[in-house]
């Protein structure tokens, strides 16, 4: 699926990408700026997350209490150094629980990534808009 949007489109974009039955690990990839967090808050938004969501940056996993009991993880591993430190944080323990993982910066845990999981791969383009690439 490809979809050109703007920001203030990006709560269709979030529900077609639920829509279309993805994995319940979904791998975000863009540059920095590009909207991959506000994305995952729209997400988390059609999902039924009713907390504030935020960037886990700094703790590298936020979770969310999501409608039907679902739970919903928020990975940022921009500040990983090594794939251990995704150990050791657990983090085999959130991909195999069945819940949703939604994941910034996959390629710093590039070993670690299941093989059932879907890629959302969004670039900026120059009149502002974002081309969003789902596989």
């Amino acid at each position: 699926m490809n979809i050109v949007f703007s920001l203030d489109q990006i709560q269709e974009v979030a529900e077609q990408i639920l829509a279309s039955n993805p994995k319940k690990i979904i791998l975000f990839n863009g540059e920095m700026g590009v909207g991959k967090t506000t994305l995952i808050k729209q997400l988390c938004k059609a999902l039924g997350v009713q907390d504030a969501t935020s960037s886990p940056t700094f703790s590298l996993v936020n979770e969310y209490n999501a409608n039907n009991n679902q739970i919903v993880y928020h990975f940022d591993f921009y500040r990983l150094n090594k794939e251990t430190e995704a150990l050791d944080m657990g983090v085999d323990d959130y991909l195999y629980s069945g819940n949703w993982c939604f994941i910034e910066w996959s390629e710093k845990i590039a070993t670690l990534i299941p093989e059932e999981h879907s890629v959302i791969n969004i670039e900026l383009m120059a009149d502002g808009k974002r081309e969003l690439k789902f596989v």
